[in-house]
């Protein structure tokens, strides 16, 4: 089978199962993205999902379309061809995909602003452990902050290049995502998106430096009175020492 961009399929039935077995999805409205040639898919169709699967690939929805013809007529899948990250989404309580590397990052800040129940995403292995690494340490960005702002993520388990066809070059890892209300209150959250991107645009920047870049988009003088009101510690460091009540206080400060 050949993959579609950066696109690579699961092969392994067993760990197709394990995948699916993370959560009870019985009767559940499951949203999976990159179906490829529907291996996750009947077994998720198989566990009583009823399914939404989102397939980029033209050709592939002609062959899922062939391959679930039954279950697309009595209503148990939906499929939808178009790119997950731009596509209008019907509502769904669950997520369930092998998502290509290309979209991993829009897709999950999309999924992130549209809310669901619960998540269970493989990613390449590099980019589940910037997704998991803490606030106030070199490796942490603005994918780690937004997702743990947000939601809890805990590893399941990693994927040998082996579980796919054609095998990536890179381990894969399955998380489990569960939203969750913002441990430190955030007065708007567009403010919080937009400072915690540009403080890490601007990563070799003091959080002062990157503040008076910003004088333009929240006026000068409104830069002036945070600047005044925030500690000085949290002005004179870099975004990665900083820890998600700092992005919090920054945030709320601008949106006053």
């Amino acid at each position: 089978m050949r993959a579609y961009r950066d696109q690579h399929f699961l092969t392994d039935p067993r760990i197709v199962a394990r995948i699916a077995d993370i959560l009870d999805i019985s009767q559940r409205v499951v949203l999976e993205i990159g179906p490829g040639d529907g291996i996750l898919t009947q077994v998720l169709l198989q566990r009583g999902a009823r399914v939404i699967s989102v397939e980029l690939d033209n050709n592939l929805i002609g062959r899922l379309s062939g391959r679930f013809a039954s279950e697309i007529a009595d209503g148990s899948l939906t499929l939808i061809q178009g790119d997950a990250v731009k596509v209008p989404l019907p509502p769904f309580e669950i997520v369930m995909a092998n998502l290509p590397y290309s979209i991993s990052s829009p897709i999950t800040f999309r999924l992130l602003d549209i809310g669901f129940e619960a998540a269970i995403l493989m990613y390449q292995k590099e980019f589940a452990d910037r997704m998991m690494a803490h606030p106030g340490t070199r490796d942490c960005g603005r994918l780690s902050v937004m997702l743990q702002t947000y939601a809890r993520a805990n590893r399941c388990f990693d994927l040998p290049p082996g579980a796919f066809s054609p095998p990536p070059a890179v381990k894969s890892t399955v998380m489990w995502i569960e939203p969750r209300e913002p441990l430190f209150p955030i007065h708007d959250r567009k403010v919080y998106e937009d400072i915690v991107r540009e403080l890490f645009t601007r990563r070799r920047k003091t959080v002062q430096s990157t503040l008076k870049a910003l004088a333009g988009k929240f006026g000068k003088e409104k830069i002036e009175s945070v600047i005044s009101n925030l500690d000085p510690e949290i002005l004179s460091s870099r975004p990665e020492a900083l820890y998600l009540e700092d992005f919090a206080t920054i945030s709320n400060q601008l949106s006053s």
